[in-house]
């Protein structure tokens, strides 16, 4: 039986728990990071709804209480990327769950994660910032919680955003012009994250 206290406001939408089962358990790893229009598809069918609300603050209370705010960073951070890719509302969500992350920094709520791949989400909204000191914590509290491989990617993240001061990848997105730097580095083969 789903626990009340996960569960959204709102009559039979997917509360918090279903965020949680689905992304850790219905998904494997493989699929978090894999472009995929079917998983886009059915994430943008089972949780748009939600994304939409969180964006619009609804789901603000979640984030009081640490079992509720990771399904919120997920809501904010990582479904906006797969129901909107390609388009300027998949960064939408990012303030608010680099806001979420950071308080639950400060909070002992990632140290005090036992399971990697939850550790690995609470921080992904730091990862994601185009703010060169968010990217350094980013790095630093990845090698701190999480593996060698996932901190690699976040020193790559740095790397891009020490380079640009920006990701080049969602120019096109957001209406920003590439410089001819930006252009020939997205034609490199793993420029794109």
């Amino acid at each position: 039986m789903p626990d009340p206290r996960l569960s959204t406001e709102a009559p039979g939408g997917p509360g918090a728990e279903e965020v949680l089962r689905f992304w850790f358990k219905e998904l494997t790893p493989a699929q978090w990071f894999r472009r995929s229009t079917g998983l886009d598809r059915t994430i943008r069918d089972r949780f748009e709804a939600l994304s939409e609300r969180a964006l619009a603050g609804a789901l603000a209370p979640w984030g009081e209480r640490t079992e509720l705010a990771l399904a919120l960073v997920l809501v904010l951070d990582q479904f906006p990327r797969q129901i909107w890719r390609d388009q300027a509302r998949a960064f939408a969500g990012d303030p608010l769950a680099l806001a979420l992350s950071e308080a639950a920094v400060a909070a002992g709520w990632i140290a005090a994660e036992p399971e990697l791949d939850r550790r690995r989400f609470w921080l992904m909204p730091l990862m994601h910032s185009e703010h060169l000191e968010v990217q350094e914590r980013a790095c630093a509290l990845f090698a701190e919680h999480v593996e060698a491989e996932s901190t690699a990617f976040a020193e790559r993240h740095r790397a891009v955003i020490r380079r640009f001061g920006r990701f080049p990848h969602r120019n096109r997105a957001l209406g920003r012009v590439s410089t001819p730097e930006e252009v020939a580095f997205l034609l490199e083969p793993g420029s794109r994250f």
